[in-house]
């Protein structure tokens, strides 16, 4: 069993004790739907995120406010950020949610492993811009319901790839924004390339957002020059001593004047 599998089954088994502690019936709220249009408009957009440890990297920094971090973000200029939702493998949970949400005005991403549709009523509760469909623990049709209830829950959605069998699952269902990830998520290798081979299987106008290995200016400005339109970085940044500092040099070629 992969890690990716490992903690897909860990999560359906946290959320179906979660829905029964709080039934999906009470959750209420509507998610702000502003993430697509905040990327588009940027160029090329900077999802920034926050999280405290990862199972390739363990502790990434310490201490870790998340409304400090996230502050930093916006003052420097990221479009969105990125809050890691899951507790057991990555360290975050609905109260650094919580914090970022009341310190920042930006887009937020609940990024986490949807396997319910619990969780998305969840992220719409908490006021969540979009949620994130990982493609390779989800069938094609959970994507496609899971897709409609986001919708219908005012939320935007990321369908994150990271080959090119996942690609062609989510192609027929014509998702807005597809987040490619470098990283497989089974051996967590991460490669850069992944984007530049999977970009053009997309056919259409979806935004695409490069996630994962992305380490300097170079680099943005590369994926800029080949049409991607975001980049989700976190690991990077927040290994840096001063974050408004680390988001500025990270864009400075694609946003020389930020």
């Amino acid at each position: 069993m992969s890690i990716l599998d490992e903690i897909a089954d860990n999560k359906r088994a946290e959320i179906a004790k979660r829905s029964a502690s709080c039934p999906i019936e009470t959750l209420r709220g509507r998610g702000r739907g502003d993430f697509a249009a905040a990327m588009k408009a940027a160029g090329i957009g900077l999802v920034a995120e926050v999280k405290r440890k990862s199972p390739s990297a363990g502790l990434i920094r310490r201490p870790l406010v998340p409304a400090d971090v996230a502050a930093a973000y916006e003052k420097a200029g990221a479009q969105a950020v990125s809050v890691l939702l899951d507790e057991k493998y990555f360290g975050g949970g609905e109260g650094d949610f919580v914090e970022v949400r009341r310190a920042v005005s930006l887009p937020m991403l609940y990024k986490e492993f949807v396997v319910d549709e619990w969780q998305i009523r969840h992220a719409a509760s908490l006021g969540a811009s979009a949620v994130l469909l990982i493609a390779g623990i989800l069938s094609a049709e959970e994507i496609e319901s899971f897709m409609t209830c986001a919708r219908d829950c005012g939320l935007d959605v990321l369908a994150e790839v990271h080959d090119a069998q996942e690609v062609d699952k989510i192609k027929p269902l014509q998702p807005a924004v597809v987040g490619i990830n470098n990283r497989d998520l089974k051996t967590f290798k991460v490669d850069i390339e992944t984007t530049f081979r999977l970009k053009d299987r997309l056919a259409g106008d979806a935004l695409i957002i490069s996630e994962s290995g992305i380490r300097s200016a170079s680099d943005v400005k590369r994926l800029h020059d080949n049409g991607i339109g975001g980049i989700l970085v976190g690991e990077q940044l927040l290994r840096q001593p001063d974050i408004e500092t680390a988001v500025k040099e990270l864009m400075k070629e694609v946003r020389p004047c930020s």
